[in-house]
């Protein structure tokens, strides 16, 4: 009898370790993420740092570079991933970081980003509606902050991206004489500008959605999208800018996960992860939200992303399905 059930228990091991394994295709591996320090997006990488857990991987503590290098990690091999690429705006990065001989672009985790700049609604209504109008000296003067003449624009942080596309239509838009791109801390120069607007000074600003700027000051309600004389791109790149009827000037674009090619091959459930995880880019805005209303402690992102799984659960279970059925 002792023996009958030895062996019983020897074949329902045996039995259970494929089991296992399917159940945990990650299970040994080690995955190292990087992303940026910029602790709004921390919330969707989160979510898929969650759900690779879940396949049984461990996810090593990422790094935290800007946009440019992190690509640059993926493809030297620093980093197996990267969850926050923008599939237009960092193309260059991409390019360099080895193109798809070494990484690729996978799934889309978010739809619908928008990126331009904005005026304080009262210059708007007085007839600032397009970027070219701050070609006229008087016109950029509204939004000197230095007394130097010139238009102060919030801008874009050197390695973003952003700032490529600005540069480019400072110089397209003839507008060098007449607007100063200030690129220091965006978060400092957002902040002040934030706070001169609620002051009921003019304001110009590069920001983008998903983040926290557009709860702070509303588009159609505290500030408003300029358009641009017309759509130009560094490097002839071609895209959609155009929404509702308006230009923003940059492409209408989608954020994506970039993933080193081997690592890719090696684990198929991660892949398959990366390509069915997709997050609405208003619950990231709603996030956002809760992060400048004081929720910007680590583990306040953590229970952001938990009450995001409790409420997606049917969601989040089915890609960590999808990624398990893929291993098999």
């Amino acid at each position: 009898m002792k023996f009958l059930s030895f062996a019983t228990a020897i074949v329902l091991s045996l039995a259970a370790t494929p089991l296992f394994a399917q159940d945990k295709p990650g299970e040994g591996v080690t995955v190292r993420p990087v992303i940026q320090p910029v602790i709004e997006e921390m919330f969707q990488a989160r979510i898929v740092f969650r759900a690779l857990q879940d396949l049984g991987y461990t996810v090593a503590e990422p790094q935290e570079v800007i946009a440019q290098t992190a690509h640059l990690a993926v493809g030297t091999g620093d980093a197996d991933f990267f969850t926050d690429s923008w599939d237009t705006l960092h193309e260059a990065f991409f390019k360099e970081a080895g193109g798809p001989e070494k990484i690729s672009k996978v799934g889309t985790l978010v739809q619908g980003a928008l990126q331009g700049y904005l005026v304080d609604k009262a210059s708007y209504d007085a007839g600032v509606k397009n970027l070219g109008d701050l070609k006229d000296p008087k016109i950029a003067a509204r939004f000197d902050d230095d007394g130097d003449g010139k238009a102060d624009l919030a801008g874009c942080v050197p390695g973003w991206g952003c700032e490529r596309v600005i540069e480019h239509q400072l110089t397209e838009y003839g507008l060098r004489d007449t607007v100063t791109h200030n690129q220091g801390e965006y978060n400092a120069i957002i902040a002040d500008t934030i706070s001169r607007q609620k002051n009921g000074k003019a304001v110009l600003y590069f920001t983008w959605t998903p983040y926290f700027v557009s709860g702070a000051l509303v588009p159609g309600k505290d500030v408003e999208w300029l358009s641009v004389p017309y759509s130009s791109l560094p490097d002839g790149a071609k895209a959609n800018t155009e929404i509702n009827g308006k230009n923003l000037g940059f492409a209408i674009d989608n954020l994506r996960i970039v993933a080193r090619n081997d690592f890719l091959k090696a684990n198929p459930a991660a892949a398959k992860l990366f390509e069915v995880a997709k997050i609405d880019i208003n619950d990231i805005s709603a996030e956002n939200k809760l992060i400048a209303d004081g929720e910007n402690k680590s583990s306040d992102i953590d229970k952001h992303v938990d009450d995001w799984i409790k409420s997606h659960q049917a969601e989040f279970d089915g890609w960590v399905k999808t990624a398990r059925d893929a291993a098999k």
